[in-house]
């Protein structure tokens, strides 16, 4: 472990490895180059977003605590993981694209001939440290080095959920490269990774890797990982374009105007890979709600449905106050009323999203009742007939 100062002269106390290393040297003379850093910080795209909880710590704290709501945080049972095995990955995709959610935000995309790992997160915990922190839900569809050789990783912030150093030194002995935003190399050269194998971007540039174009896109969100957020690190969405087809992921970010932006640029995409889960009143600035995130959706693809929309950052990890199985529920309902295909893999389940896609609500077999369906009944002259289709819905769940 390292050590940093501490205002006492003299005094040193360890710096937890996990922490990473804060960008020096060239890496912080090309992050005050950045059009996007601007007095001392990177800036988010739409103006200033809230990244500590707004609203009253009182009514926060009597939400996440309460028993109830606290209870429908987990699943009832085991999650019904796939637990993929090398038959699963070995035989090339038959459309030339193939996904395989892995839980939270880490996507395996097999594209081209190619294959890129997003987020990848196989630790226990998502925290600096290995007996605190938000606990996995479920274990993970297979062992790492299960998963056969990785042509990229794709990054797209420093957060722990996101970020996971047990992950990124095992995959450090690899030969891989690492595709991150601006600042985040600092963290891998801290794990092992040599800097020849970064390709470390700003928003809007490029690299090439094989056959493949990747762009590191603008987002809504923020950074940091130690004791001082210093926002010296960037945060990205990702486009991965290969010869015939196109990827999008998400990473983390609040809803804002430049989906639109981003899909005018690079769209439509085959599939999008969007952060639906995680979100609350208190931050609506940094993460998406189901509705929103089926918005994002249909902005990158130019207005109308098209592509496969794969919710992303849900059912691993207890983050936020909101029920276990909302995100599912929610974006299938929004999903529907505006005719937007939704794959639904459980961990771990492979897909073509040009082929059929899995839709089966398997959260439902071990949640608990979601207390607020998210679907509106639609308007009705006959009262006695909204209050039935009204109890049917809530059966539904």
């Amino acid at each position: 472990m390292a050590a940093f100062r501490s205002p006492s002269p003299g005094f040193s106390v360890p710096r937890p490895a996990a922490f990473g290393a804060d960008p020096s040297g060239e890496r912080m003379a090309r992050i005050r180059r950045s059009p996007h850093f601007r007095d001392g910080v990177f800036q988010n795209p739409g103006g200033t977003a809230r990244t500590r909880p707004s609203g009253s710590a009182a009514e926060f704290a009597k939400i996440y605590f309460n028993r109830e709501a606290r209870l429908r945080r987990s699943p009832q049972g085991p999650i019904p993981v796939h637990a993929t095995t090398l038959a699963d990955l070995a035989r090339p995709p038959a459309t030339g694209l193939r996904l395989t959610w892995m839980g939270h935000s880490s996507v395996l995309a097999e594209i081209d001939g190619q294959r890129v790992l997003f987020d990848p997160v196989w630790g226990e915990r998502c925290s600096p440290f290995p007996f605190a922190g938000p606990k996995r839900l479920h274990p993970v569809p297979l062992p790492l080095a299960a998963l056969g050789p990785v042509d990229v990783v794709v990054i797209s912030h420093d957060h722990y959920d996101h970020l996971d150093m047990p992950t990124i030194k095992a995959l450090a002995t690899t030969d891989t490269l690492f595709a991150v935003p601006l600042g985040v190399g600092g963290h891998l050269e801290h794990w092992g990774v040599s800097p020849d194998r970064l390709r470390e971007l700003d928003w809007h540039e490029s690299t090439r890797v094989g056959g493949l174009t990747l762009t590191a896109t603008p987002a809504r969100h923020f950074c940091g990982r130690g004791l001082r957020n210093t926002q010296h690190t960037l945060w990205a969405s990702w486009v991965v374009a290969g010869a015939e087809h196109r990827v999008y992921h998400s990473g983390d970010t609040g809803y804002f105007d430049g989906f639109r932006d981003i899909g005018a640029a690079h769209g439509p995409f085959d599939a999008t890979m969007i952060q639906l889960g995680a979100y609350a009143e208190f931050w609506p600035d940094i993460h998406m709600t189901p509705e929103e995130g089926v918005r994002a959706h249909l902005d990158l693809q130019g207005g109308e449905p098209h592509g496969a929309l794969l919710p992303i950052h849900w059912g691993t990890f207890n983050l936020a106050p909101h029920a276990w199985a909302e995100p599912g529920e929610w974006t299938k309902d929004a999903a529907e009323e505006v005719g937007q295909t939704v794959a639904f893999p459980r961990p771990g389940e492979p897909f073509e999203p040009a082929g059929k896609l899995p839709a089966n609500a398997w959260w439902r077999e071990v949640s608990q009742p979601i207390t607020h369906p998210w679907r509106r009944p639609k308007p009705t002259g006959d009262p006695g007939e909204s209050a039935q289709r009204d109890l049917d819905m809530a059966g539904d769940r």
